[in-house]
């Protein structure tokens, strides 16, 4: 069962309650992290250190366990002049504090972007899977 600092391998599989998927390794390569060390979601990890190796959960976190509630203060609008040249919905842009963010609008002179996670609001559900866990020395 994995611990802090445990590198473990996990195959996943993440859907909104729509069924469309958002993050997979199904077809790829299992993931490798580090328990403990804030590379995953918290209730993500909770939901691994019961397993052992070969063994699979499901886990369905609201948005407060996963990415908080939409944020209205972290939509802004600006003046297209302060976006990138041939803008579109769907861009993503870095704000000048360093922060990701996504063009959701563009309508005459105003450009509408989006700081908040895109998945901030959302329901995530996970199939899980632990694939390895290898101790680190304690």
């Amino acid at each position: 069962m994995p611990d802090d600092g445990d590198l473990v391998e996990v195959h996943f599989h993440g859907t909104l309650d729509d069924g469309s998927v958002f993050d997979t390794s199904r077809g790829r390569r299992a993931r490798v992290f580090v328990i403990g060390r804030g590379q995953l979601l918290p209730a993500f990890e909770a939901a691994l250190r019961p397993l052992r190796p070969g063994e699979r959960t499901t886990l369905r976190l609201g948005p407060a366990e996963a990415y908080g509630p939409v944020n209205p203060g972290a939509i802004y609008s600006v003046p297209r002049a302060e976006a990138p040249a041939g803008a579109e919905p769907g861009d993503q842009v870095q704000l000048t504090d360093g922060r990701p963010a996504t063009i959701t609008a563009v309508e005459g002179d105003t450009v509408t972007v989006d700081a908040n996670h895109p998945l901030a609001g959302r329901v995530l559900n996970f199939e899980i899977e632990l694939v390895s866990c290898t101790p680190t020395t304690r």
